[in-house]
C-alpha cells in the first residue's frame, strides 16, 4: 500500500469542502481565534512567499482548533490595482475579467495546499458588494472632516499616468515601468491622519504582541518633534518666513538659511532677478529625486543662493537664503535655519559654499580636547551656551523653554510639536479602484453621493488608450450625473481610491461579510475582534498597518468597531530566497508550488516551507530540503501501515518494559515540546523536529523487539499522538492514516494531545561512554546513581575494560544523564 498523495490529497479536499469543514459562527460559549494571513492580491499565480505566508497562518489555525477555540480563518482578495489596468492595455482584456480569472486559479491553488479557510467569507475587494463600503467609509470619514481635497504636489508617471507614492519612486522612475518621474500640481483627495498622530504613536505600547522592529517603524514614520516655530522676515520685504526647529537652543548660531526648492515664496522672491532661471533650472533638477534620495546620508547636499536674505529675530543679522536639495516642502514648513556648528548636515553644507560657522554651544568643563573655534565637524554633544546674548552661560538643554518663552513673549515665534506623518493622499488616477463617491454642481459645489445611491459603479463603456489618461474621462454616461442636492446637473468625481483604503478595514467586513445593510453587525465585530494572530510580510509594516490602524481609531470613534486596535499580534515572516537572491523571473531562481505540488504533493511543500527555518527568518530553497521532507512522510507511512494491525488488538496491555517506558517518555516528551513551540513561540522547524525523533523511536522499537512483546497501548499512544501533532503541518496524509487506523471522526476534530508529566520521570537513563571523545559504548544507568556508581559501572563494562588495558586514565569526567569521558594516555 503505498502513499499515494495525488489520490488522498484530491479525496479529502473534496470530503472537507462537501462537510463545508471550516465554516464557522460565533459561538458565545466558546472562546474565540481570530486567525488572519495578509489577503493577496490576485495576480494568477502563488509563489512560494504565499505558501509560506498561508501554511504558517493554517498550522496556526488548526492548532487553536485543536485547542478548543472557535477559530476564524477567512480568505479574500485585494483586487483593486494597477496591473489589471495594465492587462487591459496590454492583452485587450477587461480589468474585471481578468482579475475573476486570477482569483478562479489562486483559489484553486490555496485549496490544493489543504488550507483551512471558511469560503463562505470570502471577500473580492473589487466587487460593487465590497466596494460599496469602502465609499461609504468614505462618506464617514467626510462627515467627520477626515476627507478633504487640496492641490499638491506629486511624484506623477506619465505613462501609468497616476500618482505615485515616493516608495514607488526608484533613482528618479518609476518602479513599474521604468518612465521618468515628474512632480505635478494636482487636485487631489487626503484622509487626514495626523489628527491622529498623537494616538497613534501613544497607542504603540498597547502593540505587546508585535515585533519590535515593526514598532519602531511606526514610531519613525509618525516622527514626533518637539520645538518651536520662528520667524524670520526677509529683508527688505513684507515677507516672513517661518521654521521649525527642534534646536531653539542654536539659534544665535544660524548662518544660513535653505528652502525646498518647491517652496512657493521661492519663485516669488526670483522673479525678475538674475536667480530666476538658474533657480528654475535647479527646482527641475531636483524634481527627478524622490523624498528619499534627497533627503540621504549618502545624497550629497546641493543648494542655491537666489540673492536674499533673512533676519535672525533675534541677534538682528542679515543670514543668506539658499534653496537646497535636501529641504523637503512636505515636511516641516518647507525651510531649515543652518547652524554648521552644531549639525553635521548643515557643517558640510556651510563648508562646502563657504558658509560663516558660528558656535553657540561649547563643552561642560575645561578638559575637552574638542577647539570650539577651529571645528573639523559639528559639535552635537551638549553643553553650555556662548555667543547666545542673555541666555550664554546657561545648559543648553534648560535654556531650550526660556528661549521659547522669551520668543512667544516678543512674538518672534511660539512652541509646536509636529509629525513627520504627512496626511494620505488617496486619489489615484486609474479606473481599477474604487470611485470616490462626489459630484461636483456648479450650484452646489463638492457634494457627497447620498449613502442609498451607494455604490457608485464602476462603467464599462470605457476606453484604455495607454496613454497615461485616466480611463474614467472616457466615460460620458459615468461622468455626466445629477446632483443630489439641486437635481441639476453635475460631474463625477474621475479619481478613485488608493488600494490601501480598501485592504483598511477588510478584517472587520470578514466577521460579516454577506451584510448588505451595514458594513457589519457590531455585536459579530465585538465577538470575534481584534484579530489574534496576523501574519504577513514586514515591507507592509507601515503603510498597511498604519493605515489599519488609523482606520479601527476613527470606526471606534464612530461607534462602528468594538476595537481601537485591529492586531493584537503580528508576525512578519522572512522572504523565501533561492541561491540567495528572493526568487524573480528576471533571476531566474523562481519555484512553482504548482510543480512542488505535483511531484511532492501539499504536504510535503507545506512541511519543508515550515521546517527549514523559523518563520521570521529568510528561508533558503533546497531542492534536497524537499525530497527529505518527502521521505520523511514515507517514513510516517510505512511506519503506519506496518503498525495498523495492532489497532484490531487496541487492549493488549503487558507490564511496562524499560523500552516501553523509553517510547512512552519519547512521546509525552514531544508532545510538551510541540505544544511549547506552537503556543509560545511559533517554532515550527523545532516541532517538526521533534515529531521527526519520535517517528525514529517508533521504527526502533519496531525494529529492536519481537511483535509478541509490543505492548499495544504504548504504541498507539505514541502513534495517535504523533499524528495529531503532525496534523496541523501535513493536514492529508494525517487525516487518511487517522481513518485507515479506525479512528472516528476528522483528526481535524480532535483535542490536542496533552503530556502526562509521569512519563516525563525516567527511571533509567542511557549514558554514552568515550575514551579520548569518541563513544565507545553506552550503558543505562538509575536516575538516581551518583558520580561515583556511574564510573564503576563504566570501568567494570566488558568493552571499556579491554579498551582501557595498559592504559594511564588520566582523568573522568561525567555529564549527568549524558556522557562519561575518559581520558587516558
Amino acid at each position: 500500500m503505498n502513499y499515494d498523495f495525488h489520490e488522498i490529497e484530491a479525496k479529502w479536499q473534496k470530503i472537507w469542502e462537501q462537510e463545508d469543514k471550516f465554516h464557522r459562527e460565533e459561538q458565545k460559549d466558546k472562546e474565540k481565534y481570530y486567525m488572519l494571513e495578509m489577503f493577496p492580491y490576485p495576480s494568477g499565480k502563488l509563489h512560494m512567499g504565499h505558501v509560506r505566508n498561508y501554511s504558517i497562518g493554517d498550522v496556526i489555525a488548526r492548532y487553536k482548533t485543536m485547542k478548543g477555540y472557535n477559530v476564524l480563518h477567512p480568505m479574500g482578495w485585494d483586487s483593486f490595482g494597477l496591473p489589471a489596468e495594465n492587462a487591459a492595455i496590454q492583452r485587450g482584456v477587461r480589468p474585471n475579467d481578468w482579475t475573476v480569472d486570477n482569483i478562479a486559479a489562486m483559489q484553486k491553488q490555496l485549496k490544493e495546499l489543504g488550507l483551512s479557510y471558511d469560503w463562505d467569507r470570502e471577500i473580492t475587494t473589487s466587487h460593487p458588494s465590497y466596494y460599496k463600503w469602502t465609499q461609504w467609509m468614505f462618506l464617514q470619514f467626510y462627515k467627520k472632516g477626515l476627507a478633504y481635497k487640496r492641490k499638491a504636489s506629486v511624484n506623477w508617471c506619465p505613462s501609468c499616468g497616476t500618482v505615485l507614492a515616493n516608495e514607488q519612486v526608484v533613482g528618479g522612475e518609476c518602479e513599474r515601468c521604468g518612465s521618468q518621474v515628474h512632480k505635478k500640481e494636482l487636485s487631489q483627495w487626503f484622509f487626514k491622519i495626523t489628527d491622529y498622530a498623537e494616538r497613534l504613536l501613544e497607542d504603540i505600547d498597547k502593540l505587546e504582541g508585535w515585533p519590535d522592529k515593526v514598532k519602531i517603524m511606526q514610531q519613525n514614520w509618525i516622527g514626533k518633534s518637539q520645538g518651536a516655530l520662528v520667524n524670520f522676515k526677509v529683508a527688505g520685504s513684507e515677507d516672513t518666513l517661518t521654521v521649525f526647529t527642534t534646536r531653539p537652543d542654536t539659534i544665535y548660531g544660524v548662518s544660513y538659511m535653505a528652502l525646498a526648492p518647491e517652496h512657493p515664496i521661492v519663485k516669488k522672491l526670483v522673479t525678475g532677478t538674475e536667480y530666476e532661471k538658474i533657480a528654475s533650472e535647479f527646482r527641475d533638477k531636483i524634481e527627478t529625486l524622490n523624498e528619499i534620495a534627497r533627503t540621504s546620508n549618502e545624497t550629497e547636499k546641493e543648494g542655491l543662493f537666489i540673492g536674499k536674505y533673512v533676519i535672525n529675530p533675534f541677534n538682528g543679522q542679515k543670514i543668506p537664503l539658499y534653496i537646497a536639495n535636501y529641504v523637503l516642502m512636505e515636511y516641516g514648513t518647507g525651510a531649515v535655519m543652518g547652524v554648521p556648528a552644531h549639525d553635521q548636515r548643515d557643517f558640510e553644507f556651510a563648508s562646502k559654499y563657504n558658509l560663516p560657522i558660528v558656535p553657540v554651544i561649547k563643552p561642560k568643563g575645561n578638559n575637552s580636547d574638542i577647539d570650539i573655534n577651529n571645528l573639523k565637524q559639528a559639535y552635537d554633544a551638549q553643553g553650555i551656551l556662548i555667543n547666545s546674548g542673555s541666555f550664554t552661560g546657561m545648559e543648553n538643554e534648560k535654556a531650550m523653554q526660556k528661549i521659547i518663552e522669551y520668543m512667544q513673549e516678543e512674538g518672534m515665534g511660539e512652541a509646536k510639536t509636529t509629525y513627520r506623518l504627512r496626511d494620505w493622499l488617496i486619489s489615484r488616477q486609474r479606473y481599477w479602484g474604487a470611485p470616490i463617491p462626489i459630484v461636483y454642481c456648479d450650484k452646489c459645489g463638492t457634494v457627497p453621493v447620498p449613502e442609498e445611491q451607494l455604490p457608485v459603479i464602476l462603467p464599462t463603456d470605457v476606453k484604455f488608450t495607454g496613454k497615461g489618461q485616466n480611463p474614467l474621462i472616457t466615460s460620458e454616461e459615468f461622468i455626466n450625473t445629477t446632483c443630489p442636492v439641486c437635481g441639476g446637473p453635475a460631474k463625477r468625481e474621475v479619481d478613485t481610491m488608493d488600494t490601501f483604503v480598501c485592504s483598511s478595514f477588510y478584517f472587520l467586513r470578514y466577521t460579516d461579510p454577506q451584510n448588505s445593510l451595514r458594513p457589519w453587525d457590531y455585536n459579530n465585530a465585538k465577538y470575534w475582534m481584534a484579530v489574534d494572530q496576523y501574519v504577513g510580510g514586514v515591507e507592509h509594516a507601515i503603510l498597511h498597518l498604519l493605515y489599519s490602524r488609523f482606520f479601527t481609531k476613527v470606526l471606534y470613534d464612530l461607534g462602528i468597531s468594538p476595537v481601537d486596535e485591529p492586531f493584537k499580534n503580528l508576525l512578519t515572516q522572512g522572504m523565501v530566497l533561492k541561491d540567495g537572491a528572493k526568487m524573480s523571473k528576471s533571476k531566474g531562481n523562481i519555484v512553482s508550488p504548482k510543480d512542488i505540488i505535483e511531484k511532492y504533493g501539499a504536504d510535503t511543500a507545506r512541511l519543508f516551507i515550515l521546517f527549514a527555518a523559523p518563520p521570521e527568518r529568510d528561508l533558503e530553497w533546497s531542492d534536497k530540503g524537499v525530497e527529505g521532507c518527502y521521505r520523511f512522510l514515507n517514513r510516517v507511512w510505512r511506519l503506519i501501515i506496518d503498525y495498523k494491525e495492532i489497532y484490531k488488538n487496541a487492549d493488549k496491555n503487558i507490564e511496562l518494559s524499560d523500552n516501553d517506558k523509553e517510547l512512552r517518555f519519547m512521546t509525552h516528551n514531544t508532545i510538551k515540546r510541540v505544544t511549547i513551540d506552537l503556543e509560545e513561540r511559533f517554532n515550527f522547524n523545532t516541532a517538526i523536529s521533534a515529531i521527526m525523533e519520535l517517528v525514529n523511536a517508533l521504527y526502533q522499537y519496531k525494529d529492536s523487539i519481537p511483535s509478541d512483546n509490543w505492548n499495544n497501548k504504548v504504541i498507539i499512544e505514541a502513534i495517535d499522538s504523533m499524528l495529531l501533532m503532525l496534523a496541523p503541518f501535513a493536514p492529508h496524509i494525517t487525516e487518511e492514516l487517522w481513518d485507515i487506523t479506525g479512528h472516528a471522526g476528522s483528526i481535524h476534530d480532535q483535542n490536542w494531545p496533552c503530556y502526562d508529566k509521569s512519563a516525563l520521570v525516567r527511571e533509567e537513563f542511557e549514558m554514552a561512554i568515550q575514551i579520548n571523545g569518541k563513544v565507545k559504548e553506552r550503558i543505562r544507568v538509575s536516575s538516581n546513581a551518583s558520580k561515583g556508581d556511574i564510573e564503576q559501572i563504566a570501568f567494570e563494562n566488558p568493552k571499556i575494560k579491554e579498551t582501557i588495558a595498559g592504559k594511564k586514565v588520566i582523568k573522568v569526567i561525567v555529564v549527568p544523564k549524558r556522557i562519561i569521558n575518559i581520558v587516558i594516555k
